[in-house]
């Protein structure tokens, strides 16, 4: 975040453009100060604003992880004016950035457990940062599993590292999708009823989702019929950040504010909250 005024947002360009799904666009960005990009630190689960000039700035999970860090990557979903304005962007295009905000996924807590990611559709952006960390640490945790799930092939982002993903043997990866689907040769399930087929041992594990409010619904039921605790379970609330700097009071849940005391919050924290998820 710039030195000189947290509140402006730092430029970078736009180095790549990969269209995800019919609704989800990932922009891979380096700043345009040098000095800058090689000082910019953050942590999995941390998230920045990014600017559409002109229309406003929304929040979204830096989704490359800290061991990479040749650019800084974004993934969108259009869902919105400043969404959509951001869509039209194109390689070489500027942005406005803000970051890091907000905490981070509790990793080094995480050292040394297995760990169970359960993402669905754009919910996999969240969770690739910390997942990708850990392969990057492989000695410092257990076994590592992920379910991923959409509702077809095509709703599924980052299909060009899967393949990757299934192939490795330090990675258990299952993937499913909700209905039948011409071609589809993995799972057909919905991501609840599949985490239970797989039924990870809650043994030293820690569940790591993110996905739509009624799969993160149904997968919270399943974890604890599993016997997963609520401090077992890590899920993030980016999507509900606005200024991310606690001034425009937008994201509180009861007294708490996402952009400050998360987004990364355990499903213990969430139910100290007041029901207004």
């Amino acid at each position: 975040m710039s030195a000189k005024n947290h509140y402006l947002p730092e430029m970078a360009t736009i180095n790549e453009v990969i269209q995800e799904t019919h609704n989800i666009m990932t922009f891979r960005v380096t700043f345009n100060d040098p000095q800058v990009m090689e000082n910019f630190t953050f942590e999995p689960g941390q998230v920045g604003q990014l600017s559409s000039f002109g229309t406003g700035e929304a929040t979204f999970v830096i989704n490359s992880p800290p061991t990479r860090k040749d650019y800084l990557q974004f993934s969108v979903m259009r869902t919105g004016e400043v969404t959509s304005k951001l869509h039209i962007l194109k390689a070489g295009d500027q942005i406005g950035v803000r970051a890091p905000l907000g905490n981070s996924f509790p990793y080094e807590d995480m050292k040394g457990k297995d760990i169970v990611f359960i993402g669905g559709g754009i919910g996999m952006a969240p969770l690739r940062p910390l997942m990708l960390y850990m392969l990057d640490n492989r000695n410092d945790y257990g076994k590592i599993t992920l379910l991923y799930g959409a509702r077809s092939p095509v709703d599924m982002a980052f299909n060009y590292e899967l393949p990757s993903w299934l192939e490795r043997d330090d990675l258990e990866t299952h993937l499913t999708i909700d209905a039948e689907y011409e071609g589809w040769q993995h799972t057909v399930g919905l991501i609840p009823n599949v985490l239970l087929d797989i039924a990870p041992n809650p043994e030293n594990s820690v569940a790591v989702t993110c996905g739509p409010p009624i799969m993160i619904k149904f997968t919270l039921q399943a974890l604890e019929k599993l016997g997963f605790k609520d401090e077992q379970i890590v899920t993030t609330l980016e999507k509900r950040m606005k200024c991310g700097v606690g001034i425009c009071g937008r994201c509180n849940i009861g007294s708490s504010y996402v952009c400050m005391d998360g987004p990364v919050f355990t499903a213990a924290q969430l139910k100290e909250l007041p029901n207004e998820l």
